[in-house]
């Protein structure tokens, strides 16, 4: 069983939830990594970076 664990973003520095439900995703996946930002700096990220397409 997976227990909620605290974080910080590398990018803003905030402090957030990685819970037990988004690590057994992650495992699920086969995700070796756990998250290094929060969820709205993530969100900025991939607007930001329009998906990694190059057109």
């Amino acid at each position: 069983m997976y227990q909620d664990k605290s974080l910080n973003c590398k990018d803003c520095g905030a402090e957030f939830l990685f819970t037990g439900r988004e690590q057994e995703f992650y495992a699920e996946r086969g995700f070796q990594n756990e998250p290094s930002r929060c969820k709205p700096c993530r969100d900025s990220r991939k607007r930001n970076d329009n998906g990694g397409s190059m057109s």
